[in-house]
């Protein structure tokens, strides 16, 4: 979305459509899984895990990264990511507040 057209929309509804744009791909879906599944932070199982390449890998975790879905730490040579705790409930909050908003207005028919 250009930046000058986002000022048309509400905070909430460009946080929205920036984070479904970042988990719109079944890779970085499968990487959310992935941590939350193992209930920790990890570092080199993913290629194993997703059966992608290492560089493709990386730049599906940059795009996480870069909306604050995950984080990662420097050990080493190695970054370990992990889900952002608080990011992670608050756009739980956006997404459930979204869903919520629906309320059936007319007849099933349309």
């Amino acid at each position: 979305m250009g930046v000058t057209q986002s000022h048309l929309f509400t905070e909430d509804q460009n946080q929205l459509a920036l984070i479904a744009k970042a988990i719109a791909h079944p890779a970085r879906i499968a990487i959310l899984h992935h941590l939350i599944k193992t209930k920790s932070c990890i570092n080199g199982d993913l290629v194993l895990e997703i059966g992608l390449a290492q560089a493709t890998i990386s730049q599906h975790l940059r795009e996480l990264k870069e909306v604050g879905i995950i984080q990662g730490t420097i050990e080493g040579t190695k970054i370990n990511y992990c889900i952002h705790a608080e990011k992670w409930n608050e756009l739980k909050s956006l997404f459930q507040h979204f869903f919520e908003s629906y309320s059936a207005c007319c007849d099933s028919s349309c």
